[in-house]
Parts: structure tokens; sequence; C-alpha cells
């Protein structure tokens, strides 16, 4: 038994040495690697940062072009009727849309919503209207629009815009 008291009289000292030992060099460990860390953020930012901003001027160039403005500029034609301008805008709006569905791995997960939300009601927008002539169709879509008492472009337009902002 007395043998037994002579080890524990040394391992219990040993034990507790260790113990702080572990306890500071861990915690040295955690504070080197949030250094590293932060450093290696900073040099990202330095990269990340231009490719955020380029995705909000390609985001602002969707919002523009599936605006009813822009759609009827570039795809109206004399000889096109009303189905066949419906439809055209359809595509446009998704082809645009397409062609910046990888803008969302630089934005916000809400602001990427809000475009996606854009472009579905200006779709539902568009399906809906009806007119005989292309003046009359696009004269509901601008009704519509104005009744919706809010623009689903230029609310878009406005939440790049301001998230936008945050970077600068």
């Amino acid at each position: 038994m007395e043998s037994f008291f002579e080890i524990l009289k040394y391992s219990i000292p040993a034990l507790i040495v260790f113990i702080t030992v572990f306890y500071l060099f861990r915690n040295f460990l955690n504070q080197q690697y949030q250094m590293e860390a932060l450093k290696y953020r900073q040099s990202q930012g330095k990269e990340i940062i231009p490719l955020k901003l380029q995705a909000y001027e390609r985001l602002m160039m969707l919002c523009e072009r599936i605006s009813l403005d822009h759609l009827a500029y570039r795809l109206l034609h004399p000889d096109m009727g009303v189905s066949e301008l419906r439809n055209a805008m359809l595509i446009a709006i998704q082809q645009e849309y397409e062609h910046n569905v990888t803008q969302q791995v630089y934005v916000s997960e809400s602001l990427w919503k809000i475009i996606q939300i854009a472009k579905d009601q200006m779709q539902t927008v568009i399906s809906e209207a009806n007119g005989s002539t292309n003046g009359e169709f696009l004269n509901d879509i601008r009704q519509k629009l104005i009744n919706a008492k809010a623009d689903p472009v230029s609310y878009a337009k406005s939440a790049v815009r301001n998230e936008a902002e945050l970077l600068m």
C-alpha cells in the first residue's frame, strides 16, 4: 500500500503538469489555426470580391433584360402575333435565367431567391396577359405589373444594388 501512495505522489503532479501543458498547447494550436485561416480568408477576399462584383453586374443585366420594356424592344417584330411574342418573351426570360444561374454561387441565398421570384413573376404575368394585338398584349402586361403594386424586376434590381453596396 505504501508503494501505491509513493506512485500517486509522483503521478498526480505529473498528470497535472501533463493536463496543463496539453490545454496550453491545444489553445496555442487553435490560435495559430485561426490566424492562418484569417490570412487565407484575407487572401481569398482579394480574389473573390471582383467575382462577386461581376456576379452583381450580371444579375443586374439579367434584371434589365427580363424587364418588359427591354423584352418588347428586343423581341417585338411587326409580323409577329401575340402568341409568338408571348412564347418569345417566355423563352427569352428562361434563357437569360439559365445563362446566369451560376451567379448564385457568389451572392446570398436570399438575393438568389429574389431573382428567381422576379423571373417567375414575370413569366406568370406574361403567361396570363391577353390581347388581340401586340400593343394590347403589352398594355395588359403593364397593367398587371401596375396592379401588382410592386414590379418584381425593380425589386430584384434594388436587392442586387443593396447587396452589392455591402461589399463596399
